[in-house]
């Protein structure tokens, strides 16, 4: 029998279904983008437009671009530019017409910094649509590539070696520069230019080492500042106790440039950190904070430090600039990494109750062990021990057991299905402002996910 296959013509002329409407599944992410997009206040960014020229591309309809772009892994605007040609998803989102990639790249570098209050209104709406509900959150990081690449770092000890170099270079030159006025040429050597090409590099070396020094002395003054605190306290503690307290005495910290301390002559803000799986890649620390129940990321930053001791503060920020009407974060869990009596210290200041690993968990713990209870800690303790004992209860652990399960695979996602690994922007500023623009393609994501594991087919809620 023969078998029977459907025709393949290309050849004969047909019309694409003449409304947009009619181009997509109605549970489609594209649809949710838009409607996102439909409900969200962007007055602000109408208004900045000054209405001279020609028609600019409407904002709405690029925010919905960058907004599905980056929840399908499409980032740059060369590769948006080309999807609205190539992609149904992305020609209904632009209405057919197809918008140049440098009006992209111009709008996403225009409008970063205002970002924010899109951020919390697309909360907002999570929480309209009755997806979130703060009140425990787990906190984590991970370490995004920057655009620029660590062969591109110079460190101080380097710069030195590089400068002594190049002047014993130039001086070399000037005597060949007198050799071949009086002797002719050297060897078709292009003198001036290798002198130029040289004053050049010394002038960047120049610059590099004066924002090291700068770098430097920010940091002397933290540590100068928190040698102090340090010395404080204890003067209070002997005081009180009417002795000296125990402990090595803190050491007060040195100025000046270290000889490993580096700069990057690409991005200079981005810093070499270590990476998981070994090795050191030039690279920012994006921090998210996430609602253990939704998985939305309810609060971001990005740091340039390469730890996350520091990162407790303004995570705790963040959350505190939430409009009141979306609730009130009272537990936070953390792994080991953000540990400190501080860091407690921060939570419980902030009326949170804290969940802060204070070290690494064991494998293979005995079973007695692992279904242990732990009695409470006794009246008067402090908040350090206060945690430790909550984290040993049965309660405890179930509800740091939500750490690793919540804010992780947000970051694997993110990362692997994404595929966002590396910003494609430079300078601090622009990288937490990719950073936000990322969180909030997760969060649309999450939402549609969210709301077809729930049957709805139209945007109710809200």
């Amino acid at each position: 029998m023969t078998q029977r296959f459907q025709t393949v013509d290309r050849d004969t002329a047909y019309l694409f279904p003449p409304s947009v409407q009619e181009w997509l599944p109605e549970n489609h992410l594209a649809r949710f983008v838009v409607e996102v997009v439909d409900r969200l206040d962007l007055r602000f960014l109408e208004e900045s437009y000054a209405g001279r020229g020609s028609a600019a591309c409407p904002p709405r309809m690029m925010v919905g671009l960058l907004f599905y772009g980056y929840a399908t892994g499409v980032f740059s605007s060369r590769k948006l530019e080309r999807a609205t040609y190539d992609s149904v998803a992305f020609r209904y989102i632009a209405a057919n017409p197809h918008p140049d990639h440098d009006p992209i790249a111009e709008f996403r570098k225009r409008f970063l910094k205002q970002l924010k209050p899109i951020f919390v209104q697309i909360l907002s709406l999570g929480q309209a649509m009755g997806f979130l509900k703060l009140g425990r959150v787990s906190v984590d990081g991970s370490k995004v590539g920057a655009n620029a690449s660590k062969h591109s770092a110079l460190s101080w000890e380097h710069a030195k070696r590089l400068e002594e170099q190049l002047r014993g270079e130039v001086e070399q030159l000037l005597v060949w520069a007198e050799q071949a006025d009086a002797e002719g040429a050297l060897d078709g050597m292009d003198i001036p230019a290798e002198l130029a090409r040289r004053e050049e590099r010394l002038k960047g070396i120049e610059q590099a080492q004066a924002k090291l020094r700068a770098r430097a002395a920010e940091r002397y003054e933290a540590e100068k500042a928190e040698y102090d605190q340090k010395v404080a306290r204890r003067e209070k503690e002997a005081k009180q106790r009417g002795r000296k307290p125990g402990g090595k005495e803190p050491k007060p910290p040195k100025g000046g440039v270290r000889d490993q301390d580096q700069i990057n002559l690409t991005d200079e803000e981005s810093r070499i950190m270590p990476v998981s799986g070994g090795g050191f890649e030039q690279a920012y620390n994006a921090q998210a904070v996430v609602d253990t129940q939704s998985l939305l990321i309810v609060a971001e930053h990005v740091s340039q430090e390469c730890n996350d001791k520091r990162q407790i503060e303004p995570a705790l920020q963040g959350l505190a600039e939430l409009p009141k009407e979306l609730g009130r974060v009272e537990e936070l869990l953390a792994d080991h990494g953000y540990y400190s009596a501080k860091n407690v210290g921060h939570c419980v200041r902030g009326e949170i109750t804290p969940y802060l690993a204070p070290g690494r968990e064991e494998h293979n713990v005995a079973l007695t062990e692992r279904w242990a209870d732990a009695e409470p800690a006794p009246e008067g303790a402090d908040p350090v021990a206060t945690m430790k004992q909550r984290l040993k209860s049965k309660v405890g652990k179930a509800v740091y057991g939500l750490r690793k399960c919540t804010v992780e695979p947000v970051f694997g996602i993110i990362k692997s299905v994404l595929g966002f690994r590396r910003f494609l922007l430079r300078g601090l500023a622009a990288v937490c402002g990719e950073w936000t623009l990322v969180s909030i393609a997760w969060n649309i994501k999450r939402l549609f996910a969210l709301r077809l594991r729930e049957g709805r087919s139209a945007f109710s809620g809200a």
